[in-house]
């Protein structure tokens, strides 16, 4: 049995998990963890493996996957790892990278090369306690998508509207989201 094969993605699979999540919507409902651990300074380690999704404990990754952050040393950093804010922006990429591929792919829209450019603004003076007026997060995020198809213009556009819609990394960034603090004793 031939699978029809898009840009990487089993369309027939991925067909087969929406209509799957039409018939039993709490299939959609996801739990991600990870767990970040101080290393020196800037420096973290997070470690990101087990999730729950699809109705069950995901129990696909034998090994985790190991995240270095750290901060450059103009920021007293020793460049173990991108910053925060750096990782914000691979998180935005890598989504949008997805919802595009399988969108083109569930619409028979074959993507030869895509490429994401990012760049944002941050003003330390939150961050260091020197303003409670600045924004501590991004202030602006500029995007360029880039991508080879033989896909037309409107079809394109049209894919990256819908793509920018749905993408749970872009709402993230772009609404604001309940976060819970709490402290615990180690």
């Amino acid at each position: 049995m031939d699978t029809d094969v898009m840009n990487g993605v089993d369309v027939e699979q991925l067909v087969g998990t929406i209509e799957a999540i039409k018939d039993k919507p709490e299939l959609a409902r996801f739990n991600f963890r990870a767990k970040t651990t101080w290393i020196n300074g800037g420096h973290s380690r997070t470690t990101i493996q087990s999730f729950y999704g699809a109705g069950q404990e995901d129990t696909s990754r034998s090994e985790p996957f190991v995240l270095e952050g750290d901060e450059p040393p103009v920021l007293l950093g020793a460049n173990k790892g991108p910053n925060a804010v750096e990782m914000v922006l691979a998180a935005l990429a890598s989504c949008l990278t997805v919802g595009m591929v399988y969108n083109a792919a569930a619409r028979g829209l074959k993507i030869e090369r895509l490429e994401f450019e990012l760049d944002g603004d941050v003003d330390l003076h939150r961050f260091l306690g020197l303003s409670d007026t600045v924004r501590a997060g991004y202030q602006n995020i500029r995007l360029t998508c880039s991508l080879q198809s033989d896909a037309s213009d409107s079809e394109l556009s049209e894919l990256l509207e819908h793509v920018k819609n749905t993408s749970p990394v872009l709402d993230i960034i772009s609404n604001p989201v309940n976060v819970e603090v709490q402290l615990k004793h180690l």
